[in-house]
């Protein structure tokens, strides 16, 4: 079993920085949502690479190539998903709110590129973690980046309301390019980019959250845990969503980590014990989950879970609920009642400002309290194997789409306006 080097002098954590950020962009510079990238991949499975370091390869080749659906195809194929299911309902939204341009393609990479020469891997280095896990050694090379913010697919309405005349004046000052020399940040930090490979069904790819939680570690000075902590999913949506209250109630982080879809997540249940390691002994709330139901959708990589109605016991037995009903909440306890409805909020959020809201903000947050409040609390499940998991990533991904499905164009517009 692996094990890193731990002691020395300390790492420099502002280079440390510039390196974790090489390898985010090396490994999935797109999967972050900050420019558009390829979805079109249809119905194919991800090609995976023979051996880690072919995996990293690939990954860097198809930056070279400017062939951005190769480079996601590239990824681990559960973590791909992540970054790519949401993307075609995201870009219908912003269309909606006129964000994008109409003829915006999610399927198409543009405002940057990317080009890397020269890459040189040390394969005596690579480390083996485990049956399923490599730290690839990246050297050497070069990779260069250039935005042209200009060909960022944006709306012409957006870019007039959001742009002041300096930054209208740096769009049309063309391509910026920048460009890193690998060998040379190496020798500074002093020691390679580390790229970290899964495999997946006999065949190796990059990951990005792996790549991740390797810089974590290495920076805390741990080595990869021996053993994971096994995944144990719920008998259905609603149950997962359940224990997963009742665990993080209990500070039972490994129970946490066990609701974890095991694919997607994958990295977390092989760094859980160091997680668990590093929370230590936390006291539980004493609360009890008695009830929990909600109401299912599928969504695009899983299913949308709305809590609609939560009844829990208190540590010295008192009773507690609260209840959807309609755009409204309502909770009670110790025979206590309250209501809470979305035409509140935003009367609410006015009350705490230190100034009068302007009105087009308070039909902003009117508009965004009814949407949120009728769509409701959405935790994202998936199913692998038959037992149900909570995604964290998806339902951070949900909250994001819910805020877009309950905005509006002059909600956006009145934004930019008062931020100006």
């Amino acid at each position: 079993m692996y094990a890193q080097q731990v002691g020395g002098e300390p790492p420099r954590k502002g280079r440390r920085g510039l390196v974790v950020g090489l390898v985010i962009a090396l490994v999935a510079l797109v999967g972050g949502g900050v420019t558009w990238f390829a979805v079109a991949q249809g119905d194919s499975v991800a090609a995976g690479s023979a051996n880690p370091t072919e995996a990293a390869t690939n990954l860097v080749n198809s930056l070279g190539n400017g062939d951005v659906v190769g480079l996601l195809s590239t990824l681990a194929p559960a973590e791909a998903s992540l970054f790519t299911d949401p993307i075609e309902e995201a870009t219908t939204e912003l269309k909606r709110l006129q964000v994008l341009d109409g003829n915006a393609d999610p399927a198409a990479l543009s405002g940057v590129e990317l080009k890397t020469e020269n890459l040189v891997f040390d394969d005596a280095a690579a480390e083996k973690v485990n049956d399923h896990l490599t730290i690839t050694k990246l050297t050497g090379g070069t990779l260069t980046v250039t935005a042209d913010l200009s060909k960022i697919p944006l709306a012409k309405d957006f870019i007039d309301a959001a742009l002041s005349d300096r930054d209208r004046r740096e769009l049309e000052q063309g391509p910026q390019t920048q460009t890193i020399d690998i060998g040379k940040e190496v020798r500074e930090e002093g020691q390679p980019v580390r790229i970290a490979t899964v495999n997946v069904d006999g065949e190796w790819y990059p990951s990005m959250l792996y790549s991740i939680a390797d810089y974590a570690l290495l920076e805390e000075g741990k080595p990869w845990p021996q053993q994971s902590i096994a995944a144990n999913g719920a008998g259905s949506s609603e149950d997962a969503v359940k224990q997963m209250l009742q665990a993080a109630l209990d500070a039972d982080v490994s129970r946490v980590i066990e609701l974890l879809p095991p694919d997607e997540m994958a990295v977390m249940h092989d760094v859980g014990p160091a997680i668990v390691e590093a929370v230590g002994r936390e006291e539980p709330s004493g609360a009890t989950v008695d009830t929990l139901t909600t109401e299912t959708a599928p969504i695009t990589g899983g299913t949308r879970a709305t809590v609609t109605a939560v009844e829990m016991t208190g540590p010295n037995g008192e009773k507690a609920s609260i209840t959807k009903s309609g755009d409204c909440y309502e909770m009670a306890s110790e025979g206590r009642t309250e209501r809470l409805c979305a035409s509140e909020l935003a009367e609410m959020a006015e009350q705490e400002a230190s100034d009068k809201l302007p009105p087009e903000v308070r039909d902003v947050l009117v508009d965004l309290g009814a949407g949120v409040m009728e769509q409701g609390l959405g935790v994202v499940t998936t199913e692998v194997e038959g037992k149900h998991y909570v995604s964290p990533i998806r339902t951070f991904t949900e909250a994001g789409m819910t805020v877009l499905r309950s905005l509006q164009p002059e909600d956006v517009k009145a934004l930019i306006r008062a931020a100006n």
